[in-house]
């Protein structure tokens, strides 16, 4: 589901802004970064958790060759996926995404995950 609505968000004409509450783990991470770029928050203690897809197999010894496979297929996907969003390259892409990483909102908009950390308005001040 998560890529469907990736390719959504890519394929619609309106821009996409993302917007991190309380936390973007796995694919919403993915999501996140896939929003128009400038336009993507999160709240100061949001947290985001990037990781490599993971997936359990049972059957014939084929079989799980030909689903570990594909899950490789994936990874390299979402490797490519999360470098063209964050200017990342893909070999940083794949040491970060080697574990359950979790970033603060500021450490995931440093490493390009997101543009703005939202801040609470000073008194009186509106938001155009």
């Amino acid at each position: 589901a998560g890529l469907a609505i990736y390719d959504t968000m890519q394929y619609v004409r309106p821009p996409v802004q993302t917007l991190c509450i309380g936390q973007a783990a796995s694919a919403a991470s993915l999501l996140l970064c896939a929003g128009k770029k400038g336009e993507r928050f999160a709240l100061p203690n949001a947290r985001v958790m990037v990781h490599q897809p993971s997936a359990a197999f049972y059957g014939q010894a084929a079989d799980i060759a030909r689903h570990a496979q594909e899950i490789v297929k994936l990874k390299r996907r979402l490797n490519e996926i999360y470098a063209r969003h964050t200017g990342q390259t893909v070999e940083a892409i794949e040491k970060m995404l080697d574990r359950d990483t979790y970033m603060t909102a500021e450490e995931a908009k440093n490493f390009g995950l997101l543009d703005q950390v939202m801040a609470r308005h000073a008194e009186g001040e509106t938001s155009a």
